[in-house]
């Protein structure tokens, strides 16, 4: 992409309904901060483009960003939105996260066919997801439930649950959010019932190294608030040496200067569960996270995780 002056940045993105909904959200929030015209590019990802993929058990790193983050080094995008919980720990050489817009909720919700609540959905109930993260800590909830591998799109897999495919789907809050399907949320739970994925209702911003103009404008999105507890969750989960898709859970929370780490690790049958919660000084997120991360290794998480 050879331009001697900046006019208009191009965006990549993935072509799901929700990743338009924040690649166009980004779009309008920097023409209208920097007053610079925006187009966004669709690229579909090795996730979008083999849906029967096991999230968990596909053996690929980066199932939606991967072919985004080429473009981006290509020179064919400027800037890539994406799910933050979506991007691998390592990111490719020559590409930076520049800025984390302020989170959405970061709670998952149940959504159940008749609207039962989860106290009072029927023993031995299907739910609806792929996420080992979610699976071992609904099954410590409720050791009765049973599990259905649920891929596609957040609106396809509302569908299904409309179709019987399962009894309740368990999603995160944020997309639910996005996409105006609030209304359709029969519960949701606390960070002490399910501890949110690392990032979770967090959308990233990722740019070229050394593009110092185009952060420039890009860093007019980023919350500071957001940025300092992603980065202790995400210091937590590289520790621990997991992905995305790993039965790991952290979610901080920042006050007073303070920031309030929980952590979830899981076998890789989810019949197993260590908890543990840690506090630290804001200008020190990515130490909090480690010292966390090495809290659960010295109680034998490492033995949790060394199948998956």
């Amino acid at each position: 992409m050879n331009r001697d002056k900046l006019d208009k940045l191009i965006i990549a993105s993935r072509g799901s309904a929700l990743a338009l909904w924040q690649a166009n959200w980004v779009k309008s929030r920097l023409e209208e901060s920097c007053r610079i015209r925006a187009e966004i590019r669709v690229i579909k990802t090795t996730g979008d483009k083999h849906p029967e993929l096991s999230l968990t058990r596909s053996g690929t790193k980066g199932l939606f960003t991967k072919e985004i983050e080429e473009a981006l080094l290509a020179c064919e995008a400027d800037l890539a939105v994406h799910s933050f919980k979506d991007l691998p720990n390592d990111q490719p050489q020559g590409l930076t996260v520049a800025a984390f817009l302020e989170r959405e909720d970061a709670r998952d919700v149940l959504i159940s066919r008749d609207n039962r609540p989860f106290s009072e959905l029927p023993r031995n109930a299907r739910i609806g997801t792929s996420s080992l993260r979610r699976q071992s800590q609904l099954r410590d909830l409720r050791p009765d439930l049973k599990f259905t591998n649920l891929r596609g799109n957040l609106d396809t897999r509302l569908r299904k649950v409309e179709g019987g495919d399962c009894d309740a789907l368990v999603v995160a809050a944020a997309g639910i959010h996005r996409l105006g399907f609030k209304d359709r949320i029969t519960e949701y739970f606390s960070p002490q019932q399910i501890c949110p994925a690392v990032g979770q209702g967090v959308i990233a911003i990722e740019i070229r190294e050394n593009e110092e103009e185009i952060a420039q404008k890009v860093r007019t999105l980023d919350h500071e608030g957001t940025r300092i507890t992603t980065q202790a969750e995400r210091a937590f989960l590289r520790k621990l040496g997991g992905g995305c898709q790993t039965p790991i859970a952290a979610y901080g929370t920042l006050q007073n200067g303070k920031i309030h780490l929980q952590g979830i690790v899981a076998d890789q049958n989810g019949e197993r569960l260590m908890r543990a919660t840690a506090d630290g000084p804001a200008p020190s997120p990515e130490e909090l996270g480690i010292r966390l991360a090495e809290d659960f290794l010295a109680k034998g998480a490492g033995e949790f995780l060394k199948d998956i």
